[in-house]
């Protein structure tokens, strides 16, 4: 997702330098005006606003104290990573001590949304600091201030809880009319613009019959979410027993189908295992 997000950035005009620790992966954004750091504290250091886009928050605060002594006072760091709320108030607190602003600005929408500059912002932070940040993070989506640090990767987890359930729902309806001998393709576009039609429904019930689990959003990541919806639910005193069922089955998926490198709508494979039928 990062390769888009930072490629609209320049063709907005904004002087961009990327870093990815996997060198090659950010080779083709030279031909989009993106200049290319050697290294982390390169591309961060005397920047004006840092945007990390992660996996996680164990990736993300090792980042942070490595860029510590470059970061220009006054700055503003936007993690753009689905992290935990308290790493994000961690985040934010650990960068105040070198006046620099922090956002947690989780997205949804995927690489096609990353492509289209369309994803969903969910911003926590102060809200002058967001008012900042706005018109630069609008050429990325959609940003929308939701609450103070943390209350984005709040957001971010709820909409991966819903994301996961509905995975589920789907493949249970994939499956289900695959094996009544519907025509699924036709019944996609009977349900559109109806209350059962989404996103998921139309996107990834095609990836389920087509059997096409290239990640755009790996298993393994949506098992982490997952985790992370639990752990939050149970500071909160909450149950949440939809959650609790889909993180048992994406860790099956994970752990013991070796699913984790494909995609969370692969979830569909998990169900025909478990309904001894082969794909």
């Amino acid at each position: 997702m990062g390769f888009p997000m930072a490629r609209n950035l320049a063709q907005a005009g904004y002087r961009v330098v990327a870093w990815n620790r996997t060198a090659h992966k950010a080779k083709g954004l030279t031909g989009f005006g993106v200049e290319l750091a050697g290294s982390a504290t390169d591309a961060t250091g005397q920047a004006d606003m840092i945007i990390s886009i992660v996996t996680d928050g164990t990736v993300l605060s090792p980042l942070i104290e490595n860029s510590l002594p470059f970061l220009k006072p006054g700055a503003i760091w936007v993690d753009m990573s689905s992290t935990r709320a308290d790493e994000a108030k961690a985040a934010a607190a650990r960068l105040a001590e070198y006046d620099v602003s922090f956002l947690d600005a989780p997205v949804s929408g995927g690489t096609k949304g990353a492509e289209a500059g369309t994803l969903a912002i969910m911003i926590g932070g102060d809200p002058d600091t967001f008012a900042q940040a706005k018109s630069i993070l609008s050429t990325m989506g959609q940003p929308v201030h939701v609450g103070p640090s943390g209350a984005g990767q709040m957001c971010k987890l709820a909409n991966q809880a819903i994301v996961g359930i509905t995975i589920a729902a789907v493949a249970e309806a994939q499956m289900f009319l695959e094996a009544g001998g519907v025509d699924t393709d036709a019944m996609r576009e009977a349900l559109r613009g109806g209350f059962a039609d989404s996103t998921i429904l139309q996107q990834h019930g095609s990836r389920m019959a087509r059997r096409d689990f290239v990640p755009g959003g790996p298993s393994a990541i949506q098992l982490k979410d997952m985790r992370n919806v639990l752990a939050a639910a149970q500071e909160l005193g909450l149950t949440l027993p939809l959650v609790s069922i889909l993180e048992g089955r994406y860790q099956r998926y994970v752990e013991h189908m070796g699913g984790g490198n494909r995609d969370h709508s692969g979830l569909f494979e998990e169900l025909l295992d478990l309904n001894g039928r082969s794909s």
